[in-house]
């Protein structure tokens, strides 16, 4: 494993809590600002980490902040980097299969309205994506970009990417 690279752009409060797992790992890395992605081993510049917050948040990426992340799929592509998309949202999704079954909250009903007369809950929003929408996107997404999909709890993101590194080392 050589010199962890983290992109200047992470969040903050994000990096720190992931740079402080690094720290308590005892793994070397620099900030610095990466073409793609995250994280980045200096061993092997064709594999990076595109860590996502939540389904949450991927949901933004595929759905109204498409455009952008669909640009960084294919410059990573182009330049013949291995994307490996890890997502933070915790124990109820392991796996991609488990984002088929993912009930995103906000599409539950949230508030109240008049309708005909009589107070009925409404969603939160008519447009939320659905568990099995994200699910075919997603798979949509790995197929068409090469990428691998992970995730796993905040508090062992540091460790998880570690892990992924080298497990990709020497692929591209």
């Amino acid at each position: 494993m050589g010199l962890i690279l983290v992109d200047t752009r992470e969040h903050q409060k994000e990096r720190e809590r992931i740079c402080h797992q690094f720290d308590k790992l005892g793994v070397e890395y620099e900030r610095r600002k990466l073409n793609v992605g995250d994280y980045m081993d200096t061993d092997n510049p064709h594999v990076v980490i595109e860590r996502k917050k939540d389904l949450h948040e991927i949901c933004g990426n595929v759905t109204y902040d498409h455009e952008r992340f669909r640009r960084e799929l294919v410059r990573a592509r182009e330049n013949d980097v291995k994307i490996i998309l890890l997502c933070e949202h915790g124990k109820d999704i392991e796996s991609l299969e488990d984002v088929f079954f993912w009930e995103n909250p906000r599409s539950k009903p949230s508030r109240w309205v008049m309708r005909d007369g009589h107070p009925c809950k409404v969603p939160a929003s008519r447009k939320a994506v659905t568990g099995r929408q994200l699910y075919k996107a997603l798979n949509t997404i790995s197929e068409r970009y090469g990428i691998d999909i992970y995730f796993c709890e905040k508090s062992e993101t540091g460790k998880r990417i570690i892990e992924l590194l080298e497990k990709y080392n020497g692929e591209h």
